[in-house]
């Protein structure tokens, strides 16, 4: 689980800023006629005869991930994950990326290697360039800023602030996952740290643990609602759980919420491992977060066209009253009002529900 330091052993001193990059990036071709001039100015240059949407989010590492289980590699895949979602969330076609790194000096080249070689591959997966950035030397550990650039027409793009009264709440994929794939993950390390002769298994935690260290981007969302006919009202990806994503999109769009806790789309090996730290697998739902899964609202009379697809489930309505959200209890009619305490790196699980 932990990584292997004997294969890490040249010094960033020995290339320097310049050369790093340039090696770092050597592997990395530009796709789009969009991306003018990429990495080796002082500027990237794009061009676009659309809206053009930007994004930026940062990785902090023992706040955003731990790297005693956290491979480099899928680090820099999850990065560019992280970023170009907002720009789903938009209804926007991702184009390109930038990247920044602050890193102490106990990361060598060959760090650095696996990160971007995690990136390289998700900008193939995904069609994006990567055309700048910026490394820098941080006191404070791995430090992983993704500056994401997209592209839609005018009529398709999607806020967060045009849900409407009556629209239903749907979310794609299944929720909670990658939460309880942390929790697994986390006490696995500890075992291991309290025990070095410890071998961590994973087996039975696939699922989940993949959804923590390798999200996949809700890219093929955009292709489904053109086939379906339908275009949100409003939208937002998950990110912080599902309560904070709700909670967003109420105070922009000036509605409220009944979220249904019997409609939440769980995968069976999230109840399980859920059962087994003693959790209600609701509130890895709400409170979790990372599942980079859509969170979005349609008009009422969009549901016969989706109400047999797969990849949705409606699991609420918009009501009128502005900022009254609570989640309906499963098996009663009981309200539980809405919180969320926004994203920290101490997960209190307790919130919301009881176990």
């Amino acid at each position: 689980m932990l990584q292997d330091k004997n294969e890490y052993k040249t010094p960033i001193s020995k290339l320097g800023e310049f050369k790093l990059i340039e090696h770092l990036t050597q592997n990395f071709k530009i796709k789009h006629s969009e991306s003018i001039y990429s990495i080796g100015d002082d500027s990237a240059v794009i061009k676009s005869s659309k809206n053009t949407v930007i994004s930026t989010d940062t990785l902090t590492e023992a706040i955003h991930f731990d790297l005693a289980y956290f491979p480099l590699k899928h680090l820099g895949y999850k990065a560019v994950v992280v970023g170009l979602s907002d720009i789903i969330a938009m209804n926007a076609v991702p184009k390109q990326i930038m990247i920044s790194i602050a890193v102490s000096n106990r990361f060598p080249v060959e760090a650095l290697e696996d990160i971007y070689s995690g990136i390289h591959v998700a900008c193939e997966k995904y069609n994006v360039d990567l055309i700048g950035g910026d490394t820098t030397a941080s006191k404070l550990g791995l430090v992983i800023t993704v500056t994401s650039i997209g592209e839609v027409d005018e009529k398709e793009i999607v806020y967060r602030k045009g849900a409407n009264p009556t629209d239903l709440l749907v979310t794609t994929g299944d929720l909670g996952g990658a939460f309880m794939g942390l929790k697994v993950l986390q006490r696995e390390n500890v075992t291991f740290q309290s025990n070095p002769n410890f071998q961590p298994d994973l087996s039975g935690y696939e699922y989940i643990v993949q959804k923590q260290l390798k999200p996949e981007l809700r890219v093929d969302i955009q292709k489904i609602f053109s086939e379906l006919e339908v275009k949100p009202t409003a939208m937002i990806d998950i990110s912080d759980g599902l309560s904070s994503e709700l909670l967003h999109l109420s105070k922009q769009s000036n509605v409220g919420f009944n979220l249904y806790e019997e409609k939440l789309p769980i995968d069976n090996q999230t109840i399980t491992v859920a059962d087994e730290f003693n959790l209600n697998p609701s509130t890895a739902v709400l409170n979790g977060g990372e599942d980079y899964e859509l969170l979005f609202t349609l008009p009422m009379s969009d549901y016969e066209k989706i109400r047999n697809h797969l990849d949705f489930t409606v699991i609420g309505h918009a009501t009128e009253n502005s900022g009254a959200n609570y989640l309906v209890a499963r098996g009663s009619s009981q309200l539980i009002p809405i919180t969320a305490q926004g994203w920290t790196n101490e997960k209190n699980e307790s919130d919301n529900l009881e176990n």
